[in-house]
């Protein structure tokens, strides 16, 4: 469901409302994190954890005028899947600085053809937004999603297969199997 305008509480609201807020929005990421080896994780998003960020953004920036907060609507709206899609904010966690350029260009490359969103055998290409992307260059954060047909969207429905992340790049390899938790707090997006 698209976001507008109306929608985002003014400052004063939001300071108001944000620890309940954010309670709420910490606890729905708590299964929509997944981390696939030890550096990178997925957080799966949908309209409350982007409404989130932008209301988080507004608050950072002390966003007042309508242009401007729709400004930050438009941005961080490209991150909603489709009906038929899941969207993820994809962030290669490095936590020590000396270490930071040299494993980024360990990954580069990494890209549709190297993480899957796996339901039981079949393995489902990420697409990866393009505007992210430089040649020979990779960053932290990378928007992701896949699209699914109607039986892939089933099967994880009903927990018919085991549904997996993978990645395979040359440099990374690693996999994580999804809990019934994970899996269940996604899939409520096919129906949002």
């Amino acid at each position: 469901m698209k976001i507008e305008l109306s929608d985002i509480l003014n400052i004063a609201e939001y300071e108001k409302a944000r620890p309940e807020y954010r309670k709420r929005v910490m606890e729905l990421k708590k299964h929509r994190r997944i981390a696939v080896g030890p550096l990178m994780t997925f957080v799966f998003e949908n309209r409350d954890t982007v409404l989130f960020q932008i209301q988080e953004m507004m608050r950072t920036e002390r966003l007042v005028h309508d242009e401007h907060i729709q400004h930050e609507i438009d941005v961080y709206s490209h991150l909603l899947p489709t009906e038929d899609e899941l969207s993820a904010t994809l962030l290669i966690e490095i936590t020590e600085k000396d270490k930071i350029k040299p494993v980024l260009d360990s990954l580069v490359g990494l890209t549709n053809d190297s993480v899957f969103f796996v339901i039981g055998e079949k393995e489902i290409p990420a697409s990866f937004d393009e505007e992210q992307s430089e040649e020979g260059r990779i960053s932290a954060v990378q928007y992701i999603r896949w699209k699914f047909d109607d039986q892939d969207i089933e099967r994880m429905r009903f927990g018919e297969a085991d549904i997996s992340i993978m990645i395979r790049h040359p440099n990374y390899h690693h996999f994580t199997r999804l809990t019934d938790e994970q899996r269940e707090s996604i899939v409520k997006d096919f129906s949002e």
